[in-house]
């Protein structure tokens, strides 16, 4: 975080333009439906893991899924904690009580194995770079299955990278090149927290896969071989464009696109959810930030919606998500929340991933109307 290259992260992050017309394919006719699960759950106690068992039995359950099978477990531990320490008061990072009720269900269901994933700084593996953050690294550890830490910060414990397509062709890139644990998995599963995003407005499911692509081929020092002990963020390449990807790795589809950050991290995210769907997706709403994704962005509030929320589908899950926040899920760029950014629902929506129409998406538990909880204006500074 912070400075990417010669252009601080604020720079970077700032400025709305008049949005550009969309690239990528025409609109899917009919996007895929999928029922999400909204619960109350108004702290980290005892009744956190019941109350998320009862969602996922409501969203047809998790054995079939996972029994048998391994099971990546993408974290989002957002930010670099060397500069960006933990802050209970402003809980922008996954809640490790979470992480290990999540981790116990999944091993409850039947995994077979599961692997703990998340890119951070620096690119080790040590286990003690996970404590960092909070996680019960032990007791996650003893969860009653195989349980596996990488760090997917460069290429980790293989020995070369996957390249994942994306299957319409990409909005930015035809396809990425990913450490192993994103393929070399039978589910994946996201762990997200309900927040605003100072670009794409809203930070959920979908988003958490924007931290999927390894700083040592997609941050500002890569270069053009690689760097396997990278130490700048991806802004550069994927926020501005300033830079290419290393030689080896698949290029930009349309360098005269926009170098617009509004433009392009959405696509981006929409493009590493096609080539790395997301399987379960699930939203911690207990406690979380308004205002911006972390503690970088101006004026972030924290905030108590008291709320999870489940499904096997993320459009589907950061639409309702979105929705529970106050907002309209097919705003355009320029309308809260989207206000420096195109609306990344209807990016996936157009490419047939999900819908982000509410009226053919079931709702489980709680209702939208029961449930929501006003972010306000969005990613813009301190709202009153």
């Amino acid at each position: 975080m912070g400075k990417t290259g010669n252009i601080s992260r604020r720079e970077l992050l700032a400025g709305a333009g008049a949005a550009p017309a969309l690239r990528g394919p025409a609109p899917a006719k009919s996007a895929p439906s999928s029922p999400v699960a909204i619960a109350r759950c108004r702290n980290y106690g005892p009744d956190l893991s019941a109350t998320l068992a009862k969602m996922l039995d409501q969203i047809g359950g998790i054995a079939r899924l996972v029994k048998g099978k391994t099971v990546a477990l993408k974290l989002n531990l957002t930010g670099n904690i060397t500069r960006f320490p933990n802050r209970p008061d402003l809980p922008y990072r996954n809640e490790p009580a979470t992480v290990l009720a999540v981790a116990h269900l999944l091993a409850g269901a039947g995994a077979r194995r599961i692997r703990i994933l998340e890119g951070f700084f620096p690119a080790g593996q040590g286990l003690e770079l996970w404590a960092r953050y909070g996680l019960d690294v032990k007791a996650i550890s003893n969860v009653g299955c195989a349980v596996e830490w990488e760090n997917t910060q460069n290429l980790g414990q293989a020995k070369k990278y996957s390249r994942l397509k994306v299957p319409w062709g990409g909005y930015v890139f035809p396809s990425y090149d990913l450490n192993h644990s994103y393929e070399d998995c039978d589910v994946y599963a996201s762990l997200s927290k309900l927040k605003n995003h100072w670009i794409c407005g809203i930070t959920m499911a979908m988003k958490n896969n924007f931290g999927i692509t390894p700083c040592s081929l997609y941050g500002g020092d890569a270069g053009p071989e690689g760097n396997e002990d990278p130490r700048q963020e991806r802004g550069p390449v994927c926020h501005n464009g300033t830079r290419t990807p290393p030689q080896a790795v698949p290029q930009e589809l349309h360098p005269d696109s926009p170098r617009d950050a509004g433009y392009r991290v959405p696509r981006v995210v929409t493009d590493l959810v096609g080539a790395r769907p997301i399987d379960l997706a699930i939203v911690d709403g207990v406690e979380s930030i308004r205002g911006g994704e972390g503690v970088w962005n101006p004026g972030v509030q924290m905030v108590k919606p008291g709320l999870l929320l489940a499904g096997k589908n993320p459009v589907c899950v950061d639409a309702v998500s979105t929705a529970v926040m106050g907002y309209d899920t097919q705003a355009d760029r320029g309308t809260k929340p989207f206000v420096r950014g195109d609306n990344m629902l209807k990016l996936a929506e157009a490419v047939g991933l999900g819908t982000a129409d509410l009226t053919r998406i079931e709702i489980v538990g709680l209702s939208i109307k029961e449930a929501v909880f006003d972010y306000g204006p969005g990613p813009i500074g301190k709202t009153v």
